[in-house]
Parts: C-alpha cells; sequence; structure tokens
C-alpha cells in the first residue's frame, strides 16, 4: 500500500506504521493520532542546524551511558498511536541500548521547524514529547532567526526560556552544555564562515 493510500485510509497500528516506514528508506514518516504523516524536507540550514545538534549530542554523551540519536530514529509513545522523528534526541535510559525499531525513553529531544512544519512542531508535536514522562528537556532551533528556545519539565509544569546569539545552553538531564553559535555553525546566520583569507 501506498503512503498517499494509506493517508486517505484512516488511522493505522504502530506495527503498520514501522513496516511501512521501513520499505520506505527515501521518506520519513511519524504517526500523529494512528495517521500517517510524511515529514518535509528541509532547507541546506534546516539540515546543518540538526547535524550540528547531533553531533554536538554525540560528541558530549561519548563517556556516559547515554545515546545520541539523529533524526532517523523513531520515538514511540505508550499509547501506540504516536510515533515521532525529532532531528536529534539522547537517551540515558538502559531499556533503550539495545533497542532495535523505536526509542521508548528520551530525556531530550531536539527539533528543528521549518517554515511548513513549525505549527505541527510547535503544537502537536510539543504536547506529545510532554506526554512522554521520560522527556525533561525540549529543544526548539529556529531556521529563520538565530533563536534557541528550550522547555525544562518542571514539578509540576513545563518552563520555557529563548536563547539568542551569545547565550550558553545547558541540557541537565544528559550533562550538555553548547553555545548558540554551535548550533548555527556554517549556516547563513554564521558570520564567521566562510572564513576571509
Amino acid at each position: 500500500m501506498q503512503p498517499c493510500e494509506l493517508e486517505q485510509q484512516g488511522p493505522i497500528r504502530l506495527e503498520e506504521f514501522l513496516t511501512l516506514a521501513e520499505n520506505d528508506p527515501e521518506n520519513r514518516y511519524e504517526l500523529v493520532d494512528g495517521r500517517l504523516s510524511l515529514v518535509e524536507r528541509g532547507s541546506p540550514d534546516h539540515s546543518i542546524i540538526g547535524a550540528n545538534i547531533g553531533c554536538i549530542f554525540r560528541e558530549q554523551t561519548r563517556k556516559r551511558p547515554c545515546i545520541a540519536y539523529n533524526s532517523t530514529a523513531r520515538i514511540a509513545l505508550e499509547d501506540e498511536k504516536n510515533c515521532l522523528c525529532p532531528n536529534a534526541s539522547v537517551s540515558c535510559d538502559p531499556r533503550d541500548y539495545q533497542a532495535l525499531k523505536i526509542v521508548r525513553y528520551p530525556c531530550v529531544v531536539a527539533e528543528v521547524p521549518s517554515p511548513g512544519t513549525k505549527a505541527l512542531d510547535r503544537g502537536i508535536k510539543a504536547d506529545k514529547y510532554q506526554c512522554i514522562p521520560s522527556i525533561q528537556e525540549i529543544l526548539f532551533i529556529d531556521t529563520q532567526f538565530m533563536r534557541v528556545q528550550l522547555w525544562q519539565r518542571q514539578p509540576d509544569c513545563w518552563t520555557m526560556r529563548n536563547f539568542v546569539q551569545g547565550d550558553t545552553i545547558e541540557l541537565r538531564c544528559a550533562g550538555i552544555r553548547f553555545t548558540v553559535e554551535e548550533a548555527y555553525e556554517k549556516t547563513t546566520f554564521d558570520e564567521t564562515f566562510p572564513a576571509k583569507e
């Protein structure tokens, strides 16, 4: 069955979704409330920012019992109706160490919303991430402005803070620390690249 046929048919189960996604590696899909959603491809800046964040996560978790994932990792919610693909994520939970198809216990997720996905990423997906008990921090790295938004779980609510050029971001649950400039390195926002000779 083709993706467009599934979108028109209605809700699908998680196993059906995983089979479809594995059989179509050229595209990225998410399962949102039981419905298949094709993930929009981003701009070059979107790709660079996602790679930068993934590299930051990987480098800073290498010597700790945490795993950094890129955008191909799928995070499933307990309800089995949602399976999301953030641009980068980290899990420090031993239950994810041998994950074969899906990650279930991330502590950090990072989204790089493009203009076409901003409403979905900051709305529905943010709500879904907040329902995962293991997630302590959610990052939204903007592609139109040099701004990173950090959501952090508190005992009875979520707090949000914006970071701009010159700021340092600390992800406490994974022990990750980086500057806004590092997230935007070699993008159109990076005035030091290419270096003048």
